[in-house]
């Protein structure tokens, strides 16, 4: 039997990074993008910015989007 990966909760992200002292938006213009930019990676696969999310959260991409590794997988 397969194990359901799950991913965080979009909300859980952005209040991560809130106790950080960060935003989505900051992380965005830190990094060179348009303040918005970033929030795409809450909605559909991004591997730059999920890797720039999870850097800010002092973390690795896999540990905050467990499926990216199914998505890579079948790649």
């Amino acid at each position: 039997m397969e194990s359901k990966l799950i991913d965080w909760h979009p909300a859980d992200i952005i209040a991560g990074l809130r106790k950080k002292g960060t935003s989505m938006a900051a992380e965005s213009r830190r990094n060179g993008l348009s303040s918005s930019t970033l929030a795409n990676a809450l909605t559909r696969p991004w591997p730059k910015g999920e890797l720039i999310i999870a850097k800010a959260l002092g973390t690795e991409p896999w540990v905050i989007w467990p499926s990216a590794l199914s998505r890579s997988a079948h790649a």
